[in-house]
């Protein structure tokens, strides 16, 4: 790192997806979802009586499992492969059969957490305060701009509470999402525990996860992750946290980067969560990869990247929180 606060890199989120998973985007269906559906979606499953599964088990089977530092990424009501990821990740972790697919031992599991996974919540005059612009597409517009913040209220408020918009207005339908004191529903993330001290990163290519083990070799926190391509793969192998930045500057340097249009030139490209490697920065030994967020974090394990890990805003966010400098990283396909 050659500063504290700034970010060389040579990796961006790709331009390219991986094959699509058989999963409908939650905002397919028109249907409301209520609060005491949702909370009490799981809990007759824990029980031993069989339920069909519907969105609210889904939806609360991603906010609990989020609550637990299992993430799915982000929150849209949807399954699909990050979902499965994540329960098979906390079902290891639980010493429960790891199938990817909910069963009343997951949902037992789940439940020991009693707090509701839909909440109400009162827009706060932060939320909407702004200021709020459009993002551009090229680099060097991007350096024209003196902070890559928020798009809009709604973009804010789904980051805050690891959620689509479209769910947030699925939840909230008449709601004013842009306006101070309304009062909304929300998933329950914002009570949950910080991580441990954690003692090894593992990034698992194929499964497309990070796992986070604490200092005991215990399995403490699982994110959705995007790592590399066959242009930028992944650099397998042992390396160690470097340093760590939060809401980083990244400079952009279009020789390190294949797909970069021909006469594009170097970019200082300022801070905020729309930045290219989103709040955080957490430098491997590895010169020139990193863990980092994302301005796209519905993008996360469906996209590519150019090598480096990609996760959500608010799991690298976590993440950051529980290493630090001499972290071991495994990188793995």
């Amino acid at each position: 790192m050659k500063t504290s606060h700034t970010v060389l890199a040579a990796c961006l989120t790709a331009a390219f997806s991986l094959p699509a998973f058989a999963a409908a985007p939650a905002a397919a269906s028109a249907a409301a979802l209520s609060a005491d559906s949702v909370n009490a979606a799981g809990k007759s499953e824990a029980s031993g009586k069989a339920a069909k599964p519907g969105k609210a088990n889904i939806l609360r089977a991603q906010i609990m499992l989020d609550r637990a530092h299992f993430s799915s990424g982000e929150i849209d009501g949807a399954a699909g492969s990050n979902l499965r990821a994540a329960i098979a990740g906390y079902q290891s972790a639980k010493g429960i059969e790891s199938t990817g697919a909910m069963n009343p031992a997951t949902w037992a599991a789940l439940n020991a957490d009693s707090a509701d996974a839909l909440t109400t919540y009162t827009i706060a005059d932060a939320d909407v305060a702004g200021p709020f612009e459009a993002i551009p597409e090229n680099m060097a517009d991007k350096a024209k701009m003196t902070a890559l913040g928020y798009a809009s209220a709604e973009e804010a408020l789904g980051e805050k509470f690891h959620a689509s918009p479209a769910l947030l207005k699925r939840l909230n339908p008449g709601k004013d999402l842009s306006r101070a004191g309304e009062q909304i529903i929300v998933p329950n993330v914002l009570d949950t525990e910080p991580l441990p001290k954690g003692g090894k990163i593992m990034v698992d290519k194929s499964a497309r996860t990070l796992t986070l083990f604490d200092t005991a070799g215990k399995a403490i926190a699982q994110f959705p992750a995007s790592t590399g391509s066959e242009h930028d793969p992944l650099p397998v192998g042992n390396w160690k946290v470097k340093g760590i930045a939060k809401n980083p500057v990244f400079h952009y340097n279009p020789k390190l980067f294949w797909d970069a249009d021909a006469g594009e030139k170097k970019a200082k490209i300022p801070a905020g969560p729309n930045n290219p490697v989103g709040v955080a920065w957490i430098d491997l030994s590895k010169p020139h990869y990193g863990i980092h967020g994302t301005p796209v974090p519905a993008s996360i394990g469906k996209t590519q990247s150019h090598g480096c890990i990609r996760l959500t805003n608010w799991d690298v966010a976590s993440l950051m929180a529980s290493v630090g400098a001499g972290t071991d990283v495994v990188l793995q396909d």
